[in-house]
């Protein structure tokens, strides 16, 4: 008995490591919001070097009343394809005044922008939206972004507020056009075709980035 007892091994327990599960990544820390910051960030900065001096723009010398209405028209188109960049600033500076002033309105913007970027644009596919132990399918979250989007730009005070603030700042803009004299301005073919469109105001970065932005926003989804 004693010869049989110890012969017999010994148990050692054994304990199995439980699987670490790895933390899900943030969406502003995915590799597709980093490229999405990164083409945003060249889009504006090669749109800047396109601006015209600001002293030009200013100059009082150039300032006479157009003759007529053709005049004015010829005048707001030749400064549109010139001023393109600085007034494309002036209208965003009158949107971020207008923001800035009204608290509430940037509050709702910003919430909705977040809201966006975290819930759908830069969510990573493996990590799904889960409300009240109920899965959110992508479908259901793009369509409660649409209507939360269609509820604060119509229904709320924040859509007047940006209308406002974009025909302010468009009254700026075609008054300097009307006023400004482009005698002495120098546009090439080129640059006057490339002014048609409301993109156009970013120079031709804006197309580029605007065709890349599917791009970004699909490797997001993977």
């Amino acid at each position: 008995m004693m010869s049989s007892a110890a012969a017999t091994p010994s148990t050692l327990p054994i304990s199995n490591p439980t699987p670490s599960t790895a933390a899900p990544t943030a969406p502003v820390a995915t590799p597709a919001f980093r490229l999405f910051l990164s083409r945003l960030s060249d889009s504006v900065q090669r749109s800047l070097s396109n601006r015209r001096p600001w002293s030009e723009l200013v100059d009082r010398s150039a300032f006479f009343r157009p003759e007529s209405l053709s005049d004015a028209a010829s005048r707001l188109r030749k400064n549109l394809s010139y001023f393109r960049v600085n007034y494309a600033a002036i209208i965003a500076a009158v949107l971020a005044i207008s923001l800035i002033t009204n608290p509430f309105s940037l509050a709702v913007l910003l919430a909705l922008l977040a809201a966006w970027c975290l819930l759908y644009l830069f969510r990573p596919s493996d990590s799904p939206l889960v409300i009240f132990d109920r899965t959110i399918s992508d479908r259901e979250t793009l369509a409660s972004l649409v209507l939360a989007t269609v509820f604060v730009l119509f229904l709320t005070s924040v859509g007047s507020l940006l209308i406002s603030a974009l025909v302010a700042g468009s009254v700026i803009v075609g008054v300097h056009g009307a006023f400004h004299v482009p005698d002495d301005l120098f546009l090439d073919e080129r640059e006057a075709g490339a002014s048609s469109g409301l993109l156009s105001f970013l120079g031709g970065t804006a197309p580029s980035f605007a065709s890349a932005a599917p791009a970004v926003i699909a490797t997001a989804r993977v």
